[in-house]
């Protein structure tokens, strides 16, 4: 996991990216457009190597900028596009849906509730104590016209 100063987690996503894209030019002879295996073979293989790759530490980089979620989205659409031979007129959501695959911010949601309930369940009470957001004070900028 990386981590730059405001914790933003853009490294660590332009990181995993990187090695996705890599790891996806190793197996496009198995999952591309020409190859002998069937679709759900493909997809099998995704999940198996691919997404738990960009899956490793979402419940800290999962809720970031929705630019940082967006990179990997567009990474997944174009394996999913290519597994499938989908011409380039098909809408990402509809693949989705056709081949019964969630979006990454879908997954985001799944695995954080599941973070969350894990914490809630935990032994330590200093744990569940990390849940117990009623002190946070929250500040909100100005929005509004600037009047002198």
């Amino acid at each position: 996991m990386t981590l730059d100063a405001k914790l933003s987690c853009k490294a660590h996503v332009k990181k995993k990216h990187e090695e996705l894209g890599l790891k996806q030019k190793e197996m496009y002879r198995l999952t591309g457009r020409s190859s002998a295996l069937s679709i759900h073979n493909k997809l099998m293989l995704y999940n198996q190597i691919l997404k738990p790759m960009w899956t490793y530490g979402i419940q800290l980089w999962g809720c970031t900028e929705q630019s940082n979620t967006d990179i990997i989205q567009r990474f997944q659409n174009k394996v999913l596009k290519n597994m499938v031979d989908a011409p380039w007129y098909i809408r990402n959501p509809d693949l989705h849906r056709d081949i019964q695959m969630e979006m990454v911010t879908n997954e985001n949601g799944k695995f954080a509730k599941k973070h969350e309930e894990w914490l809630l369940h935990h032994v330590d009470a200093e744990v569940i104590q990390l849940l117990d957001n009623s002190g946070l004070v929250r500040r909100l900028k100005r929005g509004g016209k600037k009047t002198f």
